[in-house]
């Protein structure tokens, strides 16, 4: 059996010995292998549909509406095909009907593709139709020959490429939930190293590593906008392809933890940053404050665990929620008898925080509230 675990894990060793940098690229590359091939399928698709079935000469919108439609996140997948085929209807009606007017050059230019941008903001305010409406009529106005029925045909084009990629994104979906559950139990990771470096920086009335605690926890914001969107685009594709539909409910569940998973580490950072004035001032903070601290970093880790757990392992909601339980019980309200201020607002700040991973186990928001009482 050691022969063989030494034969199967040499991979992750050779991994795990890479620079971070190359590391951090691999790691990219492997989680977006399937939002590659999707958008490469559904260009041929589209190129293939538009030539063969449809007999359009070189169907340039195609493949091209493919492809923004679904893009490398999943998220918003059906309103971005909407704002892509819309845009691109708008560009090329405007380019075709302007510039079959007024010819072609760099006051035309300027002409459609203000026109068509105006049109677009005024019907819709995605971000992505004024942009296409834009790059269409500048196409139509500068390589593709405008009116007749090519312009028809590459407004038909642009609406078989969108319908094509979020065909594809519903026959060949991404796991809904396992992009979600990476990204929430990262973060959780990220902050569960925070609160130890914090509660030891605490210890150790080290400014400096508080401090570190304190950035740590500072660099998770975009990986938080991350974690929002792929859960947004989790529940998305469970909506849609129906081999993901009896997954609704836990995807409803994982996405559930987005918000108190935010607060949690806002109301994190408040907690390092009071910490680090008392820490800056010289003051110490009361071994008792400390220890639950160090007890909530083991809670992340819990909650980490759960959220990477498979459905009906251990820990569940159940587990993480008795752990937290446990710890509330310790940040009692009397721990704040004879504290100065800013101690008190530190213990207010912790027992806010509890209440945010309470509802990452499972708990209403009274439910957690109560727990605290």
């Amino acid at each position: 059996m050691s022969a063989l675990a030494a034969v199967t894990g040499w991979p992750r060793r050779v991994f795990a010995a890479l620079p971070a940098p190359l590391r951090q690229r691999l790691r990219r590359l492997r989680l977006s292998m399937l939002p590659i091939a999707q958008c490469a399928l559904a260009a041929g698709l589209a190129w293939w549909v538009a030539i063969h079935v449809f007999h359009h000469i070189q169907p340039f919108f195609a493949p091209i509406a493919a492809v923004i439609s679904l893009g490398l996140a999943l998220g918003q997948r059906w309103r971005r095909s909407l704002e892509l085929v819309g845009g691109a209807i708008i560009g090329i009606l405007i380019g075709d009907l302007i510039i079959g007017q007024i010819g072609t050059g760099s006051w035309q230019i300027i002409v459609v593709v203000a026109l068509a941008m105006t049109v677009a903001v005024f019907l819709d305010d995605g971000k992505m139709i004024p942009m296409q409406a834009a790059s269409s009529a500048t196409l139509v106005a500068t390589l593709l020959p405008p009116g007749g029925v090519a312009g028809f045909h590459r407004t038909i084009d642009a609406l078989i490429g969108g319908l094509i990629g979020l065909l594809v994104s519903v026959l060949l979906p991404a796991n809904p939930a396992t992009r979600a559950v990476r990204d929430a139990a990262g973060v959780l990771a990220d902050i569960r190293d925070a609160a130890h470096g914090l509660a030891q920086g605490l210890r150790d009335a080290d400014p400096e590593q508080v401090s570190a605690a304190l950035e740590s926890a500072r660099g998770t914001q975009g990986a938080i906008n991350t974690m929002r969107s792929d859960m947004r685009g989790g529940r998305e594709i469970a909506t849609m392809s129906p081999l993901y539909w009896s997954s609704r409910e836990r995807i409803g569940r994982i996405a559930a933890t987005a918000d108190p998973i935010d607060n949690g580490v806002r109301n994190f950072r408040i907690i390092a940053r009071r910490a680090l004035a008392k820490s800056q001032r010289g003051e110490v903070v009361r071994p008792e404050i400390i220890d639950i601290i160090s007890d909530i970093a083991d809670a992340f880790e819990t909650l980490r665990a759960m959220m990477m757990a498979p459905p009906g392992a251990a820990p569940d909601e159940a587990d993480a929620a008795r752990a937290l339980r446990s710890i509330a019980r310790k940040a009692r309200r009397e721990l704040a008898d004879g504290s100065d201020m800013s101690e008190t607002a530190l213990l207010a700040e912790i027992r806010s925080l509890l209440v945010d991973l309470l509802m990452v186990a499972g708990l209403r928001r009274s439910s957690a509230l109560a727990t605290l009482r």
